[in-house]
């Protein structure tokens, strides 16, 4: 049962739900501190989207956002995910990358090949699994090797979560037989 929090929160407002809540994203909004909308106690940096089928969505915070969907630990997990994801890509730029014998910008990391080209006026990228041979070229183009670098690090990140989903359908079925 979620905690009731003393103040004017949402948790004690009629038609509220406590339970069933989905989180639908997580943001940081830096120096622009939340207040959370369930509570409306605490100021919160990273903010919690929920969602639920009979009410309209709350940004709230990482506790609330836990007792809504009954699942603490899994909210923290998820802020603790989304923290590093942040600070990896602030970091991004600043890893060592090298230059093929092509000229092009090259990274290998995380069991990917990255690669960073121009195309004409514009910048492209390739970001290749380098176990599975799967690999994605950018679509669209960049305008600096920076924002074609950055893009290049959320599909890899994109690819790392398929590909775990993935390896975790084929151990399911596994477990299975």
């Amino acid at each position: 049962m979620p905690i009731e929090r003393i103040g004017t929160g949402k948790w004690r407002e009629p038609g509220v739900p406590h339970r069933g809540w989905t989180c639908i994203d997580i943001r940081d909004v830096g120096d622009q501190v939340h207040l959370c909308e369930m509570c409306e106690v605490i100021l919160v940096r990273f903010v919690h989207t929920m969602s639920h089928l009979d009410y309209e969505t709350l940004d709230v915070g990482c506790i609330c956002a836990g007792h809504m969907e009954e699942d603490l630990i899994g909210a923290h997990k998820r802020e603790a995910g989304f923290k590093n994801r942040s600070s990896r890509r602030a970091h991004w730029l600043t890893r060592e990358w090298r230059t093929s014998y092509a000229g092009n910008n090259y990274i290998n990391t995380d069991g990917f090949n990255i690669v960073v080209y121009p195309t004409g006026a514009t910048w492209g990228a390739r970001v290749k699994h380098r176990e599975s041979g799967q690999e994605r070229l950018s679509r669209r183009p960049y305008a600096s090797p920076e924002h074609a670098k950055l893009a290049a690090f959320d599909v890899m990140l994109q690819m790392k979560l398929q590909l775990e989903g993935a390896k975790g359908e084929s151990q399911n079925e596994d477990d299975r037989s």
